[in-house]
């Protein structure tokens, strides 16, 4: 991911890479309410709500679950992650780079970039389908891992290759449409939401818990799906971001704010893009269902054009475009990250080569929810290492940001600490059977926690070298 495309979110003057943010680069409140209001309601929402439909969720479950799950979101982007950064005021790179460097930096961003293709991919698949409404290609059925004819897979790869080209050339003025383009799109959910209201036999809120339970989220889960319960829906609707709050992503947007408070600015983007638009495709799934109970594709613009025509279409393109341009963007910058002579164009258009042929494969799409939860997994382990060394280090006479005060280009606690961590979730999910979805939170604590006795074990054998005769 690219520090540059991160502070394009808060839209600063200034990069401040290598630096603590001045005072007088802060932002106020409102420029964190936007940013979240935008960034929070993309494509992949009307991938997510149909799915929740899929795993069999409850009405009862899956609104008091997102309720519950973005609530504690906003907590732990307000206590966990804003402190620190209104604290050192250093991007999420530059403070590993302290702790680690550079060479865990490089690391951390490989597995960034391989990431973020395939996000990518989700977003230029829900594109895709939008522009093969009018195109009448063949959409794949709810299982199909493989696309079901060249149509569709032809329009993805284009699709993917259009994206790829824009965000190449550069991030700019599609960041600004996005800017223009995201208040009407968190309207545009609403409109469509409340329009199907009618269709699904609702005309009063009695009338909607009624239909809500009997016909929206009826709690049965397709063949093949993990059944979700209310605890399914509350972890994935926190940890769905957990990369950027418990992970620390977004040190590299709050290090501008004024006061940590700031992060309760995270609400705009949880309730008005997670929870509302979420249940509103869930309600457009409902309708396609109603109109035909074979018909269990996720396919988002098959979704929208079907209660909202070319205006649904036009939503599924714009929200998918938005969020996939800078998402292929900061892949090209991860990937450029490992070595300096790379030229940023070229890499991007590979990595966007590589987001539009996984793209292509409707399967991997619809396992969204699995493949978001990975991501959250995957990177959530460096913020315990960040978290670790901001508290805990100097309470137990270590030093914090060790490998810049040792002068090192490496420094393996951190690295061994992330890597240990994750073998230990694959152990729990493979041996044990715990689902990917509750392994967030313990593969934090425990990335914390061995980060902290290995620190303590690595630094005391230095100390003890230093002093031999």
């Amino acid at each position: 991911m690219s520090e540059e495309v991160m502070q394009q979110r808060v839209v600063p003057v200034e990069e401040f890479e290598r630096e603590r943010v001045p005072e007088r680069a802060t932002r106020g409140l409102r420029s964190f309410l936007g940013m979240f209001a935008g960034e929070h309601v993309a494509g992949t929402e009307l991938l997510i709500g149909p799915l929740f439909v899929v795993h069999g969720v409850t009405a009862f479950d899956l609104l008091v679950g997102l309720l519950v799950g973005n609530l504690l979101a906003v907590l732990t982007w307000t206590y966990v992650t804003a402190p620190i950064a209104v604290k050192h005021r250093f991007t999420l790179y530059f403070q590993l780079e302290k702790i680690g460097g550079r060479s865990l930096v490089k690391i951390y961003n490989l597995a960034n970039g391989v990431l973020w293709c395939c996000v990518a991919a989700a977003m230029i698949y829900v594109s895709a389908t939008a522009i093969a409404v009018p195109l009448n290609c063949q959409m794949p059925a709810l299982n199909d891992w493989l696309p079901p004819g060249p149509g569709l897979a032809i329009t993805v790869f284009l699709t993917g290759l259009l994206f790829t080209y824009v965000a190449a050339r550069g991030y700019e003025a599609l960041a600004h449409f996005a800017n223009i383009a995201a208040p009407w799109m968190v309207v545009l959910f609403a409109v469509f939401g409340i329009s199907a209201l009618p269709e699904l036999g609702i005309h009063s809120l009695a009338d909607f818990w009624r239909v809500a339970n009997q016909s929206i989220w009826p709690g049965h889960a397709a063949p093949d799906r993990i059944q979700f319960t209310f605890w399914h829906v509350m972890f994935f609707s926190w940890f769905g971001n957990m990369a950027w709050h418990w992970g620390m992503g977004d040190l590299s947007i709050f290090r501008f704010a004024r006061k940590y408070t700031y992060g309760f600015a995270s609400a705009a983007g949880m309730f008005f893009g997670h929870y509302m638009a979420w249940i509103c495709a869930g309600l457009l799934y409902a309708v396609q269902v109603s109109r035909n109970g074979a018909d269990t594709a996720i396919t988002p613009g098959s979704l929208a054009s079907g209660v909202a025509g070319w205006a649904g279409i036009v939503l599924v393109l714009v929200a998918g475009w938005t969020t996939a341009n800078p998402i292929l963007y900061r892949a090209g910058l991860a990937f450029q990250s490992l070595h300096a002579t790379w030229p940023r164009f070229r890499v991007t258009l590979a990595a966007g080569v590589l987001a539009s042929v996984v793209a292509m494969f409707p399967g991997l799409c619809s396992k969204f929810l699995e493949i978001a939860a990975l991501y959250g997994l995957a990177l959530c382990p460096m913020g315990a290492i960040i978290f670790v060394d901001h508290y805990f280090m100097r309470q137990a006479n270590l030093l914090d940001f060790y490998a810049e005060r040792a002068g090192l280009q490496g420094w393996w606690p951190p690295l061994a600490a992330w890597l240990l961590a994750l073998a230990a979730c694959v152990a729990m999910n493979l041996g044990c059977g715990f689902q990917v979805f509750f392994l967030g939170l313990p593969g934090w604590l425990m990335a914390g926690i061995f980060y902290f006795i290995m620190s303590k074990v690595a630094q005391s054998r230095v100390l003890i070298e230093s002093v031999k005769p």
